[in-house]
């Protein structure tokens, strides 16, 4: 626990020394806000419909910015060997960058949520614990595959392009039953409904992180 927490904790004193990752999801998740605010200023009446899909978006494309910034440091520096030399097992290394990433997406996703709330003039107070738990199992999911697809991205030239590529396909269940999740809270309030997308939601996101999980020692011996 102590190693995951260091290796936490370090990703999160260069984020805060550097904010190139912060800047940069944080700056492309409101223009995508801008962007369909503008291009949905004619369909006023049934925006709220098209907030859900909207706001995930935002916090997909955002969070792969970061993500391809995951292992980047270690790499330009020519510090990832040192980081395999810690005495643990590989999966701390999984665990203490996941939990970073999440983090750092959930920052954004805060962020985010509250420019929407102006863009769109949502008033969601009661929702909130909803939302907030969606927001945590979607991004949790996207980070536990996130982080094991960013190892394998960041030793090719075109990691910017080919991280998207691989993994909006793998994490698409998660992200289409959090949009559905989304949507159930801000536009139908029916919370029996919720049960099932949360569900697949939950099953996934520990599916994926366990696969993940066993997966990243032999992607970094490669």
């Amino acid at each position: 626990m102590n190693k995951i927490w260091a290796i936490f904790r370090k990703d999160l004193l260069i984020e805060l020394r550097t904010k190139d990752s912060f800047n940069a999801m944080l700056f492309f998740g409101i223009v995508v806000l801008v962007i369909f605010n503008f291009a949905m200023e004619s369909l006023r009446s049934s925006i709220h419909s098209a907030v859900p899909g909207v706001l995930w978006v935002a916090f997909a494309f955002s969070g792969t910015l970061g993500l391809n910034r995951m292992f980047a440091a270690e790499k330009e520096n020519g510090c990832l060997q040192g980081l395999l030399m810690i005495p643990a097992d590989r999966g701390v290394i999984y665990l203490g960058k996941t939990l970073a990433a999440t983090v750092f997406m959930l920052i954004v996703e805060f962020i985010v949520f509250v420019f929407s709330l102006v863009f769109f003039n949502l008033t969601v107070w009661a929702e909130i614990p909803y939302l907030a738990l969606i927001f945590f199992i979607g991004t949790l999911g996207f980070t536990a595959v996130g982080t094991l697809l960013s190892a394998i991205a960041v030793n090719t030239r075109m990691r910017e392009v080919l991280l998207p590529l691989i993994l909006f396909p793998v994490i698409l269940p998660v992200l289409v039953n959090a949009v559905e999740a989304t949507n159930i809270v801000l536009n139908t309030a029916d919370y029996h409904a919720l049960k099932l997308p949360l569900t697949v939601m939950t099953v996934f996101t520990i599916v994926f992180g366990t696969i993940s999980y066993l997966l990243f020692e032999h992607v970094l011996e490669d």
